[in-house]
């Protein structure tokens, strides 16, 4: 009975931390109610907005998500079928809230019924082996994109399974997962597309692949296999707060992935991708974990001007290889996150953040935990265009001049200045030192209550 006491008496100094923490922040902008476990206010997560100057997407009207929604556009969904009705047209912007309870299969048909890639491959015309003969290097060439019959099949299975796996997200929408229920999405897509308002709460994205990744001989000096569907995916999207998610690739690693003409057969895009003109993004308190290209702000060097402006706090990196972010163009704010950059189910690092295509970021008192014998000018990359003004970051306990190590490894230099000072800073830490012990039990699905 001791040890039971005191697991109880953990949960409820841990909702008491969190809760404290939030009210601190000043996110408590919903409707507030009493946890009569710990005996502690709490945040209704279902009303809440973000609250001012918590990052870029508390400028102009702020972010409210579905605060206002009626009961008429609340619902509680558990099945895909559920949530592809709750969701609607993204021609309605009436506000709505959309609580998930438990773990959606997005690779279900509207019976519940499993599907596969056999399944969305039947009645193509497509399979793997026919479309590796047909597009072999020594036979086809590295010249082309590959096209003509098998490609055609390869694009028509790939447009089957986006039919089912993409859910598209209207304006004034919160999706927030319910307490309690391990809520999240596998093998899915959230599409926020063209739209503002947008909150992303307490789910765990996991396993989204591409049945029919392209053969791109033309990618780099020996091809690649590329793929579609990020986890959550910003295309032009204004005012989007993603908070407390856990993004991960569990269910199949990249080491399960076989090769074909030698190259990785790549089944896995982004996790959180900002893109074509997107702006006033706040990713807070999420955990990143077992990811290659995790998050990339920027779809090209021609992306966008003047949007792209993004800020990233207090998420937990690890076991990611990549784009933590990949920054092109815009103005974005990275602080009081956690790197962890030892190799885990297989993922090693390459870098941490990247600056290019004349990004500006501001990379302020974040703590990197990196395995003896890394190398500290491997956590960043560019190009030579982008700028990261560092401050108070720290690796392994001690503060630690990251761009000046870049700079001294490699001929292209990552700039130290910036053209814009961040000022939305709600919940800033002065000190990273303390991040590690923090963050870790604090961010991601599942902590909120």
């Amino acid at each position: 009975m001791a040890s039971v006491s005191h697991r109880r008496s953990l949960r409820r100094r841990r909702t008491l931390v969190v809760s404290a923490a939030l009210v601190a922040a000043g996110v408590g902008a919903g409707v507030l109610v009493m946890n009569a476990n710990a005996g502690t206010t709490t945040v209704d997560l279902y009303h809440q907005r973000l609250a001012a100057k918590d990052g870029w997407a508390s400028l102009g009207s702020g972010t409210t998500g579905g605060a206002k929604a009626d009961s008429a556009h609340t619902f509680t969904v558990s099945t895909r079928a559920q949530l592809v009705k709750a969701l609607g047209s993204v021609s309605d912007t009436a506000p709505r809230i959309i609580k998930v309870k438990g773990t959606i299969d997005a690779n279900t048909d509207a019976s519940g019924k499993k599907l596969t890639c056999a399944n969305y491959a039947a009645g193509t015309g497509y399979s793997l082996a026919s479309y590796l003969k047909a597009y072999n290097p020594t036979t086809y060439g590295r010249s082309k994109l590959p096209s003509g019959t098998q490609e055609k099949a390869r694009a028509a299975a790939q447009k089957k399974q986006a039919a089912n796996i993409v859910f598209k997200v209207p304006a004034n929408t919160t999706i927030v997962g319910v307490p309690g229920t391990k809520a999240g999405i596998t093998g899915g897509m959230l599409q926020i597309q063209k739209v503002d308002n947008v909150i992303v709460r307490n789910l765990t994205f996991s396993h989204t692949e591409d049945c029919f990744p392209q053969w791109d001989p033309t990618d780099g000096s020996s091809g690649n296999w590329n793929s579609q569907y990020d986890s959550v995916t910003l295309r032009g999207a204004t005012h989007v707060w993603a908070d407390h998610n856990t993004f991960t690739d569990a269910g199949h690693f990249d080491s399960a992935n076989p090769k074909y003409y030698g190259r990785e057969y790549q089944v896995h895009d982004g996790a959180l991708d900002i893109t074509k003109g997107s702006d006033l993004v706040t990713v807070e308190r999420n955990r990143f974990t077992n990811h290659d290209k995790t998050m990339l702000i920027g779809a090209s060097d021609s992306d966008s001007t003047g949007k792209l402006r993004v800020s990233i706090h207090h998420n937990v990196w690890k076991g990611i290889v990549q784009r933590a972010p990949l920054s092109r163009l815009g103005q974005i704010h990275i602080y009081n996150n956690v790197y962890e950059t030892a190799t885990l189910n297989g993922y090693a690092l390459q870098y941490s953040i990247n600056s290019r295509a004349r990004a500006q970021v501001v990379a302020q008192n974040n703590y990197w935990r990196i395995p003896a014998g890394q190398k500290i000018s491997k956590l960043l990359s560019g190009d030579g265009t982008g700028s990261i003004k560092g401050s108070g970051n720290v690796v392994n306990g001690t503060t630690t001049d990251l761009v000046a190590a870049y700079n001294a490894a490699h001929s292209k230099k990552i700039k130290t200045t910036v053209n814009w000072t961040p000022t939305l800073t709600a919940g800033l830490e002065s000190s990273a030192k303390n991040l590690l012990t923090e963050l870790t039990p604090t961010t991601g699905a599942g902590v909120l209550s």
